[in-house]
């Protein structure tokens, strides 16, 4: 009987998993969400520290990947429509309107910038090539 416990189990009765799982529960009883979300943040920022951006790029690719090898192609249109009509519903024709607008506009800004600097950029070039760049 000295295997026993006060509650009367007897010792070891439980998992390795179920104590976790016990020790979870208590934990989020005790310090609530707002725990997890702190120590979360701080294990986000301790490997973005130590591994760098390029981490989660090659993690993000391995995902992706995964993704693309599972569901195919074809999931991705699927996604993509489903926001798509999301977004229509939440926003509006409208929206669409004036992100097609703003988009147009930072074009021609690109182009017009482009136009100026050529000129530019040609006479660098020929003063160089005078200079035996």
């Amino acid at each position: 009987m000295a295997a026993e416990d006060k509650k009367g189990g007897t010792k070891g009765a439980m998992t390795v998993s179920e104590a976790g799982r016990k020790g979870g529960v208590r934990v989020r009883e005790t310090r609530g969400r707002k725990f997890y979300e702190e120590i979360g943040k701080k294990g986000g920022e301790t490997v973005k520290a130590e591994r760098g951006r390029k981490f989660y790029e090659e993690i993000g690719k391995k995902g992706g990947d995964t993704v693309k090898a599972e569901r195919g192609p074809r999931f991705y249109e699927e996604i993509g429509k489903k926001g798509g009509e999301t977004i229509k519903s939440q926003r509006g024709t409208p929206f669409y309107e004036e992100i097609g607008r703003k988009g147009g506009h930072k074009v021609r800004e690109l182009i017009e910038k482009g136009k100026s600097r050529a000129p530019q950029d040609a006479e660098d070039a020929g003063a160089a090539k005078d200079r035996g760049e």
